[in-house]
């Protein structure tokens, strides 16, 4: 690890922002919970199999972190790794949204930025990837509207074409009478779906399709990670049942999804069990949402999958003076600064800053930066993390079975 590393990983520790970097050189903790995720990623790679978790913790105890540890280990096994963060802009009620987000942020191995869909332009017509997706598109998904796009999109020998097609797998949409346009104008002959291509029905086609895309270009896997899955408690109560059914197509892919080789995981925060599946009946309002049973079934999976999260527990004590250990010597080679601490003075004066693990991070670098820059430590303004609310801020919209 060079100083200029070590710099970005105390700067990013001092803003409190996580990072796959930080995951990178402190994921020696929790290694009950790591253990579980490394076994689930060989079942991927070694296996086929494809799963869904949940990891629930306290705000701010390192439910990022753990997701950033994941993806480097899945970046290590050659395995392409997207990571999203749920929000208003990414509501699970429309997946189409989401798969949107996952194709800009879904990172191939060995590479720092994101983007994948460059490849295609290396794949010619006849190449063994191009003629596996073709088979795949025509016998696989709900409707063979990929089919006509990726054999027009091997085809084509004009750039504003070719630059449409690209733009539908990225989440723009192409209208169903550009798509026949272009397939007639290649082809000579008319594009016929076997199903009327609707994103709001179909956008599984497209998740489908990346999963399988992954596996034929020679990667180990597809890992999905999500974050901040609690903000889907301030969503209305129609549109939280229906973005838990959506879920269940990731947290269950063997019953809801035809996903292959991917493992998804989400992080919530402990008090939704509480704030929004006790307290706002959300058993009782799937009963009364009149969903189909399959539906219904789904929804529930969700739920269930909530409620038996995976707890990450606070570190122990041992734990906790390990990575104060860690970050006085971080800090050291950041630097290039020998401080004159004692690291079990260090952890004790920064004992009382409160329960979450972020903040106590955060007191160890401002107490090591005082020093630095004073010779002397002061006081220590970091404060507790503020919790989460889950009061409902999107307005109710009509439900989509």
């Amino acid at each position: 690890m060079s100083d200029f590393e070590a710099r970005r990983v105390i700067e990013a520790l001092r803003s409190g922002i996580p990072s796959r970097t930080v995951g990178q050189y402190f994921s020696s903790a929790r290694q009950d919970v790591l253990s579980m995720l490394s076994k689930r990623l060989d079942n991927v790679s070694e296996n086929g199999i494809s799963s869904g978790m949940v990891v629930t913790g306290r705000y701010g105890e390192g439910k990022t972190h753990l997701l950033n540890t994941v993806f480097n280990m899945a970046q290590t096994a050659n395995m392409a790794v997207s990571f999203v963060s749920l929000s208003k802009e990414t509501p699970f009620n429309q997946p189409f949204h989401v798969y949107q987000k996952i194709v800009q942020n879904t990172y191939l191995p060995k590479r720092m930025q994101p983007g994948f869909l460059d490849v295609l332009a290396n794949i010619t017509p006849h190449s063994p990837v191009a003629e596996e997706m073709m088979v795949f598109t025509a016998k696989n998904l709900l409707c063979d509207k990929l089919f006509f796009l990726f054999r027009s999109y091997l085809h084509t020998d004009d750039p504003e074409e070719k630059h449409m097609l690209l733009a539908d797998l990225e989440g723009d949409y192409i209208g169903v009478q550009a798509l026949r346009k272009i397939y007639k104008r290649i082809f000579s002959e008319k594009c016929v779906f076997n199903v009327s291509f609707a994103k709001t029905k179909h956008i599984s086609d497209y998740f489908s399709m990346l999963s399988h895309l992954f596996l034929t270009l020679g990667y180990n896997g597809w890992i999905i990670l999500f974050d901040e899955m609690e903000l889907t408690g301030k969503l209305g109560k129609k549109t939280r049942l229906k973005a838990y059914k959506n879920m269940a197509s990731f947290l269950s892919p063997n019953d809801f999804s035809k996903l292959e080789s991917t493992f998804s995981l989400f992080a919530v925060t402990d008090s939704y069990l509480e704030e929004v599946i006790d307290k706002k009946h959300e058993h009782e309002n799937l009963k009364a949402a009149g969903f189909e049973l399959n539906d219904e079934e789904a929804a529930r999976c969700t739920l269930e999958a909530i409620e038996t999260a995976v707890q990450l527990k606070p570190l122990t004590k041992s734990e906790t003076f390990l990575i104060v250990e860690k970050l006085v010597e971080f800090y050291k080679r950041a630097y290039e600064w020998q401080p004159n601490i004692n690291v079990h003075d260090l952890y004790e004066s920064t004992d009382n800053r409160g329960y979450l693990l972020r903040t106590r991070i955060r007191a160890v670098v401002e107490c090591l930066d005082q020093l630095y820059q004073y010779n002397q430590i002061g006081n220590i303004t970091i404060d507790e993390l503020g919790q989460m609310s889950y009061e409902e801020d999107i307005p109710e919209l009509p439900i989509e079975v």
